[in-house]
């Protein structure tokens, strides 16, 4: 968020880390529920209101277990790993060597786990051949491999994957409907042009639009390590 609301007193109460994402909801007992972290976000989304099971699997099933497996896997894994690899490879303020091979090296063994589990189950998707909330969390990082300074096709089982994400409708298409607003599983997660247009592919095709963008995310970075670090010391 390149305005820093996320900083904001309004925002902070939502999600006291002061990141992205988060949402509030109304819960079973009519009172408001804030929630943060993309995977908490998620789990409790489809526990709510995907009833009919079109994305996630039933509670209690061996399915629901592996599902989560693959959902903790990218978000104590490929995202943390890829998202420093993001920052050596494109925010820093002077090459690090160390970090850029480190991040990128660990982004690349966590994309060969997924490749070789998909090549080994010869499904469509990471669990049960059918797209869930799994899937839905890599999508994401996975599209945006040569940001981080990987190259996709090195992988060539999880860019097929990639290829049939792109390929869903829901996923291009996507909803308008503000997530607290979700009345049905194809409204509860928004699809790759919601907010924003979603034009990683675009990006990875062109080199001087890529460092423009990247300059100018570095200098959002580095201004909001500045404000956090006065902050700590307030």
């Amino acid at each position: 968020m390149a305005t820093s609301k996320q900083k904001e007193p309004w925002f902070l109460e939502i999600n006291p880390n002061g990141r992205i994402p988060a949402l509030t909801d109304t819960f079973s007992d009519g009172q408001k529920i804030r929630l943060f972290e993309s995977g908490s976000i998620m789990q409790y989304l489809v526990a709510r209101y995907d009833t009919e099971h079109k994305i996630s699997f039933p509670p209690g099933t061996r399915e629901f277990y592996e599902m989560n497996n693959w959902l903790f896997f990218m978000n104590s894994g490929v995202g943390p790993m890829q998202g420093q690899s993001n920052h050596f490879t494109r925010y820093a303020p002077e090459n690090i060597e160390y970090g850029v091979n480190r991040y990128q090296n660990e982004t690349r063994r966590l994309y060969g786990v997924l490749d070789k589990h998909l090549r080994d189950t010869k499904q469509d998707y990471l669990v049960g051949n059918k797209c869930t909330i799994a899937d839905i969390a890599h999508f994401g990082w996975v599209a945006a491999a040569f940001w981080a300074g990987v190259e996709i096709e090195e992988f060539p089982t999880l860019k097929a994957w990639e290829d049939r994400m792109y390929a869903r409708p829901g996923v291009e298409k996507g909803t308008t409907h503000p997530l607290r607003f979700a009345r049905s599983p194809a409204d509860i997660l928004p699809g790759r042009h919601v907010p924003d247009p979603h034009k990683m592919k675009e990006l990875s095709k062109d080199k001087e639009a890529m460092e423009r963008h990247a300059k100018q995310a570095s200098q959002w970075v580095q201004k909001g390590m500045k404000e956090d670090a006065q902050r700590q010391k307030l």
